[in-house]
Protein backbone atom coordinates (compact mmCIF):
# COMPACT_ATOMS: atom_id res chain seq x y z
CA UNK A 1 0.00 0.00 0.00
CA UNK A 2 0.89 3.01 -0.71
CA UNK A 3 2.48 5.68 1.91
CA UNK A 4 1.33 9.39 2.09
CA UNK A 5 4.18 11.96 1.64
CA UNK A 6 3.97 15.29 3.25
CA UNK A 7 4.08 18.32 0.83
CA UNK A 8 7.65 19.20 2.32
CA UNK A 9 8.76 15.07 1.54
CA UNK A 10 7.13 15.77 -1.68
CA UNK A 11 9.50 19.26 -1.97
CA UNK A 12 12.35 17.74 -0.90
CA UNK A 13 12.16 14.50 -3.33
CA UNK A 14 11.44 17.35 -6.25
CA UNK A 15 14.26 19.11 -5.75
CA UNK A 16 16.79 15.91 -5.22
CA UNK A 17 15.46 14.47 -8.64
CA UNK A 18 15.56 17.18 -10.71
CA UNK A 19 18.34 19.90 -9.02
CA UNK A 20 21.39 18.18 -10.47
CA UNK A 21 19.58 18.22 -14.23
CA UNK A 22 18.36 21.80 -14.01
CA UNK A 23 22.09 23.16 -13.20
CA UNK A 24 23.29 21.16 -16.14
CA UNK A 25 20.31 22.11 -18.60
CA UNK A 26 21.03 25.70 -17.18
CA UNK A 27 25.02 25.71 -17.57
CA UNK A 28 24.49 24.17 -21.48
CA UNK A 29 22.20 26.97 -21.91
CA UNK A 30 24.52 30.01 -20.15
CA UNK A 31 27.91 28.48 -19.97
CA UNK A 32 28.54 29.53 -16.43
CA UNK A 33 28.25 27.03 -13.64
CA UNK A 34 27.48 30.17 -11.06
CA UNK A 35 24.79 31.60 -13.28
CA UNK A 36 23.43 28.37 -13.84
CA UNK A 37 23.65 27.49 -9.81
CA UNK A 38 21.71 31.25 -9.28
CA UNK A 39 18.91 30.72 -11.70
CA UNK A 40 18.53 27.03 -10.53
CA UNK A 41 17.72 28.22 -7.30
CA UNK A 42 15.81 30.75 -8.30
CA UNK A 43 13.69 28.38 -10.38
CA UNK A 44 12.88 26.65 -7.16
CA UNK A 45 12.04 29.97 -5.39
CA UNK A 46 9.75 30.92 -8.25
CA UNK A 47 7.68 26.94 -8.10
CA UNK A 48 7.47 27.21 -4.37
CA UNK A 49 5.98 30.73 -4.29
CA UNK A 50 3.85 29.72 -6.85
CA UNK A 51 2.60 26.71 -4.46
CA UNK A 52 2.09 24.10 -6.83
CA UNK A 53 5.35 21.98 -7.81
CA UNK A 54 4.03 19.82 -11.29
CA UNK A 55 3.14 16.36 -11.78
CA UNK A 56 6.37 13.96 -11.90
CA UNK A 57 5.83 13.27 -15.33
CA UNK A 58 5.62 16.72 -16.13
CA UNK A 59 8.47 18.41 -13.38
CA UNK A 60 11.49 18.88 -15.85
CA UNK A 61 9.09 20.33 -18.68
CA UNK A 62 8.25 22.66 -16.28
CA UNK A 63 11.19 23.35 -14.33
CA UNK A 64 12.91 24.38 -17.99
CA UNK A 65 9.81 26.37 -18.70
CA UNK A 66 10.35 28.65 -15.55
CA UNK A 67 14.57 28.28 -15.93
CA UNK A 68 13.90 29.30 -19.45
CA UNK A 69 12.08 32.22 -18.26
CA UNK A 70 14.50 33.64 -15.96
CA UNK A 71 17.31 32.76 -18.58
CA UNK A 72 15.36 35.80 -20.75
CA UNK A 73 15.38 38.17 -18.11
CA UNK A 74 19.04 37.63 -16.86
CA UNK A 75 19.68 38.55 -20.80
CA UNK A 76 17.09 41.36 -20.45
CA UNK A 77 18.59 42.61 -17.20
CA UNK A 78 22.16 42.59 -18.81
CA UNK A 79 21.05 44.19 -22.12
CA UNK A 80 19.51 47.59 -19.79
CA UNK A 81 22.38 47.23 -17.14
CA UNK A 82 24.76 47.74 -20.29
CA UNK A 83 22.95 50.11 -22.20
CA UNK A 84 22.75 52.14 -18.75
CA UNK A 85 26.89 51.48 -18.25
CA UNK A 86 27.83 52.77 -21.48
CA UNK A 87 25.35 55.67 -21.39
CA UNK A 88 27.45 56.58 -17.58
CA UNK A 89 30.42 56.45 -19.23
CA UNK A 90 29.45 59.18 -21.29
CA UNK A 91 29.25 61.36 -18.47
CA UNK A 92 32.00 63.86 -17.25
CA UNK A 93 33.14 61.96 -13.63
CA UNK A 94 32.27 64.50 -11.82
CA UNK A 95 28.17 64.17 -13.19
CA UNK A 96 28.39 60.20 -12.55
CA UNK A 97 26.13 59.27 -9.53
CA UNK A 98 26.75 57.38 -6.69
CA UNK A 99 26.39 53.25 -6.66
CA UNK A 100 23.29 53.50 -4.46
CA UNK A 101 21.72 55.75 -7.46
CA UNK A 102 23.00 53.37 -9.75
CA UNK A 103 21.79 50.69 -8.15
CA UNK A 104 18.08 52.28 -7.66
CA UNK A 105 17.99 53.70 -11.41
CA UNK A 106 19.00 49.99 -12.64
CA UNK A 107 16.13 48.67 -10.40
CA UNK A 108 13.82 51.39 -11.95
CA UNK A 109 15.01 50.45 -15.53
CA UNK A 110 14.33 47.20 -15.31
CA UNK A 111 10.41 47.80 -13.67
CA UNK A 112 9.84 50.15 -17.21
CA UNK A 113 11.32 47.34 -19.26
CA UNK A 114 8.72 45.11 -17.74
CA UNK A 115 6.05 47.29 -17.97
CA UNK A 116 7.32 47.46 -21.60
CA UNK A 117 7.74 43.88 -23.06
CA UNK A 118 4.13 43.45 -21.10
CA UNK A 119 2.63 45.43 -24.09
CA UNK A 120 1.59 44.27 -27.39
CA UNK A 121 4.40 45.32 -29.87
CA UNK A 122 2.78 48.24 -31.63
CA UNK A 123 2.03 49.95 -28.40
CA UNK A 124 5.25 49.59 -26.91
CA UNK A 125 6.81 50.82 -30.16
CA UNK A 126 4.31 53.55 -30.54
CA UNK A 127 5.02 54.66 -27.38
CA UNK A 128 8.57 54.83 -27.32
CA UNK A 129 8.47 56.47 -30.58
CA UNK A 130 6.33 59.21 -28.64
CA UNK A 131 8.38 59.78 -25.70
CA UNK A 132 12.14 58.54 -26.45
CA UNK A 133 11.97 59.95 -30.05
CA UNK A 134 9.63 62.74 -29.78
CA UNK A 135 7.91 61.95 -33.00
CA UNK A 136 4.23 62.98 -33.20
CA UNK A 137 1.09 60.81 -33.96
CA UNK A 138 0.93 61.27 -37.50
CA UNK A 139 4.60 59.77 -38.29
CA UNK A 140 4.57 57.26 -36.06
CA UNK A 141 1.49 56.01 -37.46
CA UNK A 142 3.32 56.39 -40.51
CA UNK A 143 6.05 53.67 -39.08
CA UNK A 144 3.56 51.65 -37.98
CA UNK A 145 1.34 51.63 -40.79
CA UNK A 146 -1.97 52.09 -38.98
CA UNK A 147 -4.32 55.14 -38.09
CA UNK A 148 -3.68 58.04 -35.98
CA UNK A 149 -6.72 56.75 -34.06
CA UNK A 150 -4.30 53.27 -33.21
CA UNK A 151 -1.71 55.55 -32.46
CA UNK A 152 -3.33 57.08 -29.37
CA UNK A 153 -4.93 54.00 -28.53
CA UNK A 154 -1.46 52.72 -28.23
CA UNK A 155 0.09 55.38 -26.51
CA UNK A 156 -3.16 55.62 -24.15
CA UNK A 157 -2.60 51.86 -23.28
CA UNK A 158 1.16 52.43 -22.86
CA UNK A 159 0.80 55.19 -20.54
CA UNK A 160 -1.92 53.18 -18.55
CA UNK A 161 0.55 50.45 -18.09
CA UNK A 162 3.11 52.58 -16.57
CA UNK A 163 0.63 54.27 -14.69
CA UNK A 164 -0.64 51.08 -12.85
CA UNK A 165 3.02 49.88 -12.47
CA UNK A 166 3.89 53.46 -10.89
CA UNK A 167 0.93 52.79 -8.57
CA UNK A 168 1.51 49.07 -8.40
CA UNK A 169 -2.11 48.78 -9.24
CA UNK A 170 -1.64 45.56 -11.62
Amino acid sequence: MPTAHSPSQEIESFYSDHHGWLRSWLYKKLGNAFDAADLAHDTYLRILAAGNPPEPEHSRRYLARVANGLVIDLYRRRRVEAAYLQTLSLLPEAEAPSEETRALALEALMEIDAVLHGLPDKARRALLLCKIDGMNYRDIAEQLNVSVSSVEKYIARGLQACYMALYDQR
